[in-house]
């Protein structure tokens, strides 16, 4: 079916909500696709990776000069990068295992080291997913796997470090002495966290679906870059005349999308969903699910719907740290492109490709709060202005206003947002040509 033999798609009918987690699978024993990586104290290193590469190529549709370029590193290594995983050099913790910072005696790099958690719930086969999905998948919005170890039972990943954490950092429980990101860095970590899920989808070949896509594994470089990481969840998505891919429910409650989570069926529509949901956190500054809000409320998109279904809303919906820092008409556009992402039928929702051209256009539209005014949370024009009105001007100048009510669907809003992207490209050719001229 594709590149890699541990992605075939699983036929198990069970669902299981293992605390945050959805779905558990259990491997006691490594499997034999574990004895293709090399357990890093075989020096051989480059032999094997040959090797590895040569029998992933007798198996893919990908390009035949593919290779799998991570290191192999001992357990003593890792240890010494890390001063014996001291508590000073832990960064975090999640379902699969902590990380710690740490830099390699033999090049001095800084890197993030994950070791799994044997007792954890990413086993043998998530581990080798991942180190193969990241080994052979290139793009600047996934995170770089610079190496991995398999010494004895000992499984740790070694990762680009990412100076600024997660978003997921940034988002949610943010100290009080630390800026929340403002409106034009939400925009831009969304358009470029939706291009790594492009490039998965579209460019990959057979497609991705990454299947836990949340705030907490979009980690950030420097300049708010964002990457995609923790792939062992990652499944091959359907080939030829297949609608979906069958397999167990695994991914993170709240983010997975309701037609997976019931049936087990997966798309690339579950992700565009997942992707609408960590939007929709960026927006609003709201977790996926919070149990100290009020009952009704905990659950984000349940309670993000019905607020969409009436203007006067909409400003009730930003992250108040804005503090009304943010564009009218671009607050309007990115609920619009939320809302399609998180529709109950997958049919309904875009391809990641037209999101990717919705939300560059928005990045691109840089918000300047020095000379734009800040916006009430309720405005008082939005409590006057009947529910249907629409304005023939937009509060930042000429362009002509669209809301989510009235005739425009989710594809005449992507359309629109591509129309009015190709007028400021031919704005900007005449204007050089003027200028050259």
């Amino acid at each position: 079916m594709g590149c890699f033999p541990c992605f075939e798609s699983s036929q198990e009918d069970n669902n299981n909500f293992n605390h945050q987690k959805v779905g558990h699978e259990v491997h006691p024993s490594a499997p034999s696709n574990i004895s293709r990586l090399s357990s890093g104290v075989d020096r051989m290193k480059t032999r094997n990776n040959v090797n590895n590469a040569a029998s992933l190529r007798r198996e893919s549709s990908g390009p035949p000069d593919a290779q799998i370029a991570a290191q192999t590193f001992t357990f003593r290594e890792l240890a010494a990068a890390t001063n014996n995983f001291r508590p000073d050099c832990f960064l975090g913790e999640g379902g699969f295992g902590c990380v710690y910072r740490g830099r390699l005696q033999s090049s001095g790099q800084v890197v993030a080291v994950k070791q799994l958690d044997r007792n954890g719930l990413q086993g043998n086969r998530e581990f080798l997913v991942e180190v193969l999905m990241l080994s052979l998948l290139h793009h600047p919005n996934l995170v770089n796997l610079i190496g991995y170890c398999a010494d004895g039972d000992q499984r740790l990943l070694v990762y680009e470090f990412m100076a600024l954490g997660s978003l997921e950092d940034h988002l949610h429980d943010v100290p009080p002495d630390r800026e929340p990101l403002d409106w034009n860095t939400r925009m831009k970590i969304a358009a470029g966290a939706a291009k790594g899920l492009e490039f998965l989808h579209d460019k990959a070949n057979p497609p991705v679906i990454y299947r836990d896509f949340k705030s907490s594994n979009i980690l950030l470089d420097e300049g708010f870059q964002p990457k995609l990481s923790d792939f062992g969840l990652a499944k091959l998505g359907p080939t030829g005349d297949k609608s979906h891919v069958s397999t167990r429910v695994m991914g993170t409650y709240g983010y997975c999308a309701p037609e997976y989570a019931m049936t087990g069926q997966l798309t690339v529509k579950s992700d565009v969903y997942s992707f609408g949901v960590v939007f929709l956190e960026l927006i609003t500054g709201r977790k996926a699910i919070d149990s100290t809000q009020p009952h009704g409320q905990q659950n984000l998109v349940t309670w993000a719907r019905p607020l969409f279904n009436d203007r006067r809303k909409f400003t009730s919906l930003v992250d108040p740290r804005l503090e009304g820092r943010y564009p009218m008409r671009g607050l309007y556009q990115a609920l619009a492109v939320a809302s399609m992402c998180i529709q109950e039928q997958a049919a309904a929702r875009p391809l990641i490709a037209d999101v990717v051209t919705a939300l560059s256009y928005l990045a691109n539209q840089g918000y300047d709060p020095t000379t734009a005014p800040a916006h009430n949370i309720i405005s008082s024009s939005s409590k006057e202005r009947p529910k249907t009105a629409r304005s023939s001007k937009n509060d930042e100048g000429g362009c002509s206003r669209w809301d989510l009510e009235g005739s425009d669907s989710p594809k005449e809003t992507v359309k629109m947002l591509e129309r009015e992207r190709a007028v400021a490209e031919a704005k900007m050719w005449v204007e050089k040509r003027r200028q050259s001229g």
